[in-house]
Order: structure tokens, then sequence, then C-alpha cells
């Protein structure tokens, strides 16, 4: 009796153990979050992350252009992101409408007509980086990513493949495309080829 006790009690206690450990260090999500920076830029960025208690917070100010966001300790993979800081108000509104359970295509809809009413800017030109990989690029304890793969993304609102001369497909790999041509989120895409495959 005593060790069907022990055991009930160690897994009713197990899952809060597992959520306690869920967020990685402060230091461990600012150390992944600037590589996705460009590298002479890392030291001045703002990086935005997860409090331990998975509330999304303000890790670090930033004394430069760029914002970085830390990985999701929610989803799946690695995902982080730095972004020209003009493009807070945006990245803002998606994360808030994703927070109310809005889908990917709702929340294009709803920013794209809240960008065309002028409510919303997206300025001509500005650049976002994502460094991504599934769970295993990155160490949660040390906060090192390797294997992870980089993208470029500038930022070109309403233009089309007519306006600029960019293909809707890459060329070749790591090639310049234009993607989502004609809306608020057109943007030119740059993806070297995959490190991991």
């Amino acid at each position: 009796m005593k060790h069907i006790l022990l055991v009930l009690a160690c897994l009713l206690l197990q899952p809060g153990l597992f959520a306690q450990s869920k967020v990685p260090s402060k230091e461990a999500q600012m150390k992944a979050a600037v590589m996705a920076a460009p590298e002479e830029m890392r030291n001045g960025v703002m990086i935005y992350g997860y409090s331990d208690k998975g509330d999304f917070i303000v890790l670090r100010p930033g004394s430069n252009d760029l914002i970085c966001l830390a990985d999701d300790p929610n989803q799946k993979g690695f995902n982080v992101a730095c972004y020209y800081k003009a493009l807070d108000s945006f990245m803002a509104r998606g994360r808030e409408l994703k927070q109310e359970g809005k889908s990917f295509k709702e929340i294009f809809d709803i920013r794209e007509e809240e960008v065309k009413a002028g409510k919303l800017n997206i300025p001509q030109n500005s650049s976002l980086f994502v460094l991504s990989g599934p769970d295993e690029v990155f160490n949660v304890v040390t906060g090192e990513v390797t294997g992870a793969n980089l993208r470029s993304v500038v930022y070109i609102p309403f233009a089309t493949s007519e306006s600029t001369g960019l293909p809707l497909k890459p060329a070749a790999p790591g090639m310049p495309w234009i993607m989502d041509p004609g809306t608020h989120r057109a943007h030119i895409m740059i993806t070297p080829p995959a490190k991991n495959n």
C-alpha cells in the first residue's frame, strides 16, 4: 500500500516538475534568440522571451534597430527571429490575434484590412531574420544552437512579381523570390539550402 501511495504521489508531482523546467533560463533564451541577428548587431538587440511562468516578457532592452524573439517553448520545433524595430506593432498585432485563437488566414486577413485602412503599418524594405529547425538543434540548458537554418525576409508591401522582377519561386537554392505578392505581407524571401534534411 505504501508503494502504491508513493507511486501515485510521484505521478501527481511529475507534471509540475515538467512544467517548471519547460521554459529555458533567460540566459539560454537570449543566447539562442540573438543567433538570428546579423553578428555585428547581436549585442544591441532588444529581446522578447518568456518568464518562468511562461508569460511573454522583455528579457533585455535594446540599443539598436533590431528586436529578437526567443523560441516559444509551447511550440514544436525551434524558431527564433529578429526583425526591424519599426515592425514591432505589426508583429505584436499578430501575436495578439493568435492569442485570441485566430487562424493563420484570419490573422492574415485582419492585418491586410488594417494595413489598407492605415491602422497598421509595415515599413517598406524592413527586414526579418528567422533561424529554425527541429527541437534537437537547441540545447535548452546551455542556449547553444547547432544545425539550424537561417532565412531572410525583406518586406515590400503590395509589391508583385511584375513590379519587382522577382520570380514567384526560387530559380535555384538560395536565390531571392517574392512571397505573398500583391498583399500587405509581400516580401522578398531568401532561403539558403537547408542544413538538416
